[in-house]
């Protein structure tokens, strides 16, 4: 009796873990050719975004995927890849502000100020992507975080017809990077959900700002 029961959720089981993997996969094929290592082989773009993360992990330890964040889009600036910043992240309240951060952070590696636009609605991966477009009316695009968030970033901005590239921000330690990386593969069901399934719209759209104008 007990096996009749079990057998049916054990199909169901491994359907689940077939279709994770199918979507993962599909993810990964999708944005291969448009994420890059190597900033030789970047193809220029007059705006990079830089996605928001907490600056701090826990009791002042500084964030390292904040930090190599920072230090990639300082790389790409310097480097005449990109020409101005755009920051996006939570502005959750006055003392959660990430993209006041992230722009003080560049400004102190030399980025002048007026070269960083700030997008403090950036909640989530799909509310920065799209508001890229719709608010900054970005056609073309260089997102800049680690290479998890970038095939997301790719993902959504080719589903909303985004020229748009990736440059891949180093990351923390192995341990960390493991842990990040299962929490990534329900973020991307998760993506795949919002663009195909319920249509998720930004929390935030917003008046017309033009970078560099």
């Amino acid at each position: 009796m007990i096996l009749k029961f079990l057998k049916p959720l054990f199909i169901i089981f491994i359907s689940f873990i077939l279709l994770i993997i199918v979507c993962i996969t599909w993810i990964n094929i999708t944005t291969r050719e448009f994420v890059f290592n190597e900033i030789s082989k970047l193809p220029y773009n007059k705006v990079g975004l830089i996605p928001g993360c907490n600056k701090y992990v826990a009791d002042g330890v500084i964030n390292e995927y904040y930090v190599e964040r920072i230090n990639a889009g300082v790389e790409l600036f310097n480097s005449g890849k990109i020409e101005y910043i755009l920051v996006s992240g939570d502005n959750a309240h006055v003392s959660y502000d990430e993209p006041r951060l992230m722009k003080a952070s560049l400004v102190e590696a030399g980025i002048p100020k007026e070269r960083i636009y700030s997008d403090y609605a950036g909640f989530r991966t799909l509310d920065t992507t799209v508001r890229a477009k719709e608010v900054f009316k970005l056609e073309n695009l260089t997102f800049i975080s680690q290479s998890f968030q970038n095939q997301r970033g790719v993902f959504i901005g080719k589903n909303i017809d985004i020229d748009i590239v990736a440059y891949n921000a180093d990351g923390p330690d192995e341990k960390l990077t493991i842990k990040t990386e299962v929490r990534e593969i329900f973020a991307k069901i998760k993506m795949l959900i919002d663009l195909y399934i319920i249509y998720k719209e930004p929390k935030f759209l917003g008046d017309e700002i033009i970078i560099g104008s």
